[in-house]
């Protein structure tokens, strides 16, 4: 394990020094802040738009959650996927317990429009938006994002009421 850490810091130093990897994540960092203002001049009067959330360099992100979920205990999250260099979006629980419950419930309806995250894992459903962003043209990813986080919002919306609805009625 040492012998690891001592290698892993080496190529850490290594990098470093060539400075493309701080310039590349305070451009993500930049980004992805100046997305979440975008989300709350755009959307707050229809979600939370929560705190956000800059990471080790695994994941960075913010929640963007309509009241319906919000109600039900429930958020979205709008992530940058650092390993991976995608965006992701994420259905969460407030909590272990509730997010667990929502899995069961989209599991037993074999609901299959979006994929589930393992179980126990850090989400109930987590889906790619974006595979390969374009950080060329910056507005374009934006309103990609931003059409594609509308969707994912509606159709998951939509779908927790017939899942409770059902559960309800066993």
């Amino acid at each position: 394990m040492q012998e690891l850490f001592f290698q892993n810091i080496e190529e850490y130093k290594k990098q470093m020094a060539l400075g493309n990897i701080q310039n590349a994540y305070k451009g993500v960092i930049k980004y992805m802040m100046g997305l979440r203002t975008h989300f709350l001049n755009e959307h707050s009067d229809h979600f939370v738009i929560g705190s956000f959330y800059q990471g080790y360099m695994d994941i960075t992100y913010f929640p963007v959650t309509p009241l319906s979920l919000k109600n039900q205990k429930l958020k979205i999250g709008l992530i940058f996927n650092h390993r991976k260099v995608w965006f992701e979006i994420w259905l969460v629980g407030q909590n272990k317990k509730v997010q667990k419950s929502y899995w069961n419930l989209f599991k037993d309806n074999d609901w299959k429009k979006y994929p589930l995250s393992k179980a126990g894992k850090d989400s109930i459903i987590k889906h790619v938006l974006i595979e390969k962003p374009n950080f060329k043209h910056l507005d374009v990813l934006t309103k990609t994002i931003e059409k594609d986080t509308l969707k994912f919002i509606e159709e998951v919306s939509k779908v927790i009421p017939q899942l409770s609805e059902h559960s309800n009625d066993e």
